[in-house]
C-alpha cells in the first residue's frame, strides 16, 4: 500500500465529500472485475469512492476488511472508511514509454 500524509487525506476527503460513490461492491464481494474497475479509476482520477452494499457484508466480513483488501490489491492508500463507504487514493503509475522509431 502506498503512503499518504494526513494533509493529503484531508484534501482527498474534501474533494470527494459531495461526490457519490462511483463503484459498488455487491453480493459477489470484491471480485476481480471490481478490482480492475478500481484500478482504472485510480489511474484516471487518483482517487475513488466505493460503496459496499449490505449484501456484500457476510457474518464474518466487515467494511474495514473489504476496504483493506481493496487497498492491498490495488496498491493504494486507504484514506477513510465511514459506514459502508471507503475512499482509496493512489498516485498515477507511470506509463511505460514506447520507443520512438
Amino acid at each position: 500500500m502506498s503512503k499518504i500524509t494526513t494533509k493529503m487525506k484531508r484534501h482527498v476527503r474534501h474533494v470527494l465529500k459531495d461526490e457519490n460513490p462511483t463503484i459498488w461492491v455487491g453480493k459477489d464481494g470484491l471480485s476481480a472485475q471490481s478490482i480492475s474497475e478500481i484500478e482504472k479509476q485510480l489511474q484516471r482520477n487518483k482517487m475513488v469512492k466505493v460503496r459496499i452494499l449490505p449484501a456484500a457484508l457476510k457474518e464474518l466480513t466487515t467494511a474495514e476488511e473489504i476496504a483493506n483488501k481493496a487497498a492491498k490489491e490495488t496498491e493504494a492508500a486507504l484514506v477513510e472508511v465511514r459506514g459502508h463507504v471507503f475512499i482509496l487514493f493512489r498516485k498515477r503509475k507511470a506509463e511505460p514509454e514506447s520507443p520512438i522509431p
